[in-house]
């Protein structure tokens, strides 16, 4: 699973943040094809660095008590059997 952005950062925050991610992205595949390991791995620091900014990553900005299932697999989270019949309706359409 993953965990969405903060939906209460400022919306020019927000797109700052989103085009800091997608430069960074963008670092990391040219450090990638230019077979550069430094640059690669300062590049996904900055991804990193973005994801955070974005609430994607790091402390939860939530404040209900839920708690973080952010990189773990759907079948090891209580939202399991929901995903599951999900699925279930869309093969039987």
């Amino acid at each position: 699973m993953w965990r969405a952005s903060n939906p209460a950062l400022p919306e020019d925050e927000r797109q700052r943040q989103v085009n800091a991610l997608m430069d960074a992205r963008r670092a990391v595949g040219a450090a990638k094809r230019a077979g550069d390991p430094a640059a690669e791995k300062a590049a996904r620091a900055e991804v990193h660095q973005a994801k955070v900014a974005l609430g994607e990553r790091g402390p939860v900005w939530w404040d209900d008590g839920a708690p973080d299932y952010n990189r773990h697999l759907l079948k090891n989270t209580p939202y399991a059997d929901e995903a599951d019949a999900d699925q279930g309706s869309r093969r039987s359409s």
